[in-house]
């Protein structure tokens, strides 16, 4: 795993830490801070971070979901091909149509022509009932292809919808005013303070990020590690190629 993948946030959000940093100190050395330090600041900044902290709980549960549709996918996959191994061309190239959707050409979330192809499985299954295929094999056969439906449209709505709205507008707007707070706030001036508030203008900042990031759990081709890996699919239409 390289460097630049793992650090892909950190890198992104570091310059904005930095102009708020050297914002702060213009500010402090030109006397424009008028803020004074009372209870209701901290309390602010505390609300803030509580709801960060629950948003985030929130759109996690979501990617713990993502998480698991490639293994969902990738089961209903093999279960089709173990069935009817005439399918492999057309299953792999329900893969390579995911991938080209999820990335950055189909803008991550054009999933119309992938789900087209799971449709088109329908046909083939009807000739094969109508071929005499045992009635169990051709209900497992539909289960998958259903199995495979239901994934791909909770994919789209997860890349699609974005997650709480009104709850995310909140909390954006309490970060900007904690950072403008932070900005205007009354400091000695010391190298400790400007400190103080690199760290913490680095959480607000680094949070809201993540919160973006994760939104959009599948990510193909942006050069992050924070994105749900397809290499269970991958490696299904690799088998298939080996065939």
């Amino acid at each position: 795993m390289s460097l630049s993948k793992r650090f892909h946030l950190l890198l992104k959000v570091v310059p904005i830490v930095v102009m708020l940093l050297v914002a702060k100190v213009v500010i402090n050395r030109l006397n424009l801070e008028f803020i004074t330090v009372d209870g209701l600041v901290p309390s602010l900044v505390a609300g803030a971070i509580f709801l960060i902290g629950f948003l985030l709980s929130h759109v996690m549960a979501h990617y713990k979901e993502a998480e698991r549709m490639p293994g969902e996918m990738r089961a209903a996959l093999e279960a089709i091909h173990d069935d009817m191994a005439s399918l492999k061309t057309a299953l792999s190239e329900i893969v390579t149509t995911l991938e080209t959707g999820l990335g950055v050409e189909g803008h991550h979330h054009e999933l119309a022509r992938t789900e087209a192809q799971v449709d088109g499985l329908t046909l083939r299954f009807g000739d094969v009932e109508a071929l005499g295929m045992p009635e169990p094999y051709v209900v497992r056969l539909r289960n998958s292809q259903d199995t495979l439906r239901k994934t791909l449209f909770r994919i789209s709505y997860v890349q699609t919808m974005e997650s709480v709205p009104s709850m995310r507008l909140l909390v954006q707007t309490l970060v900007v005013a904690c950072l403008i707070l932070i900005l205007f706030i009354r400091t000695e001036g010391s190298w400790e303070s400007f400190m103080i508030v690199a760290f913490v203008s680095y959480l607000f900042v680094y949070a809201l990020s993540l919160i973006q990031l994760l939104e959009e759990p599948f990510r193909t081709g942006e050069g992050t590690v924070d994105d749900v890996s397809l290499y269970l699919l991958r490696d299904f239409a690799t088998k298939m190629e080996g065939r």
